[in-house]
């Protein structure tokens, strides 16, 4: 599947993504339209679409069959800027679900329009591509520091360098995954099977 690129207009939907204008229409004139966050509890508390479902990515990766099989209505699928959504969105496509999208710019986008924010725990928690910097720009920053003293810890930047450099061209970020799994961005924790109840139209709010 390829990977999306934003060409969207900022008022029109297009190759499998939505913009924000596009789908606050759509949220105001249908509330049951299947929006799934698939962002780390923590940033998911600290703000998002209302009705939003929150379902992290590594979940996403878990129950992929029952969310193919179930899925009751057209899910648009959301992240921080983008990525992560592209990403479950390639995986959900693979497994044969046709009726998805993705918010262009994600959640950036979507505050940028000024579009409503719901928000259920600490609106400064930090995104994770925020945190991915802070944590590959000390890991660079210590070892270059460290390598006056000690050479070989220069290979440690290289390391992230090129780290950084495959996640851009996979759209897929290991260092993400792992700071994922910090209590941090775990709590508070998503209820999962209420999650995919309301997925697939058991349990509508």
């Amino acid at each position: 599947m390829s990977s999306l690129k934003s060409t969207t207009p900022p008022d029109a939907t297009e190759g499998g993504l939505v913009s924000a204008a596009t789908l606050a229409t759509q949220l105001a004139n249908n509330p049951d339209n299947l929006v799934v966050d698939v962002r780390t509890p923590g940033e998911f508390a600290s703000g998002h679409i209302r009705s939003a479902i929150n379902l992290p990515l590594d979940q996403v990766d878990a129950h992929l069959r029952r969310i193919v099989t179930d899925a009751g209505g057209r899910l648009v699928l959301v992240c921080q800027s983008g990525g992560r959504a592209t990403q479950a969105y390639d995986k959900l496509t693979a497994a044969g679900l046709d009726d998805v999208e993705v918010l262009d710019g994600g959640m950036n986008a979507w505050i940028a329009a000024g579009a409503e924010t719901d928000v259920s725990g600490d609106p400064d928690q930090w995104t994770m591509e925020r945190q991915v910097r802070l944590v590959a720009g000390g890991i660079v920053a210590t070892s270059v520091a460290a390598s006056t003293i000690w050479s070989p810890a220069k290979y440690l930047a290289g390391a992230v360098g090129a780290g950084l450099t495959y996640a851009a061209l996979s759209n897929a970020c290991a260092m993400g995954m792992l700071l994922a799994r910090l209590p941090y961005n775990r709590a508070p924790e998503t209820d999962i099977d209420e999650a995919l109840a309301r997925l697939t139209g058991s349990s509508r709010r």
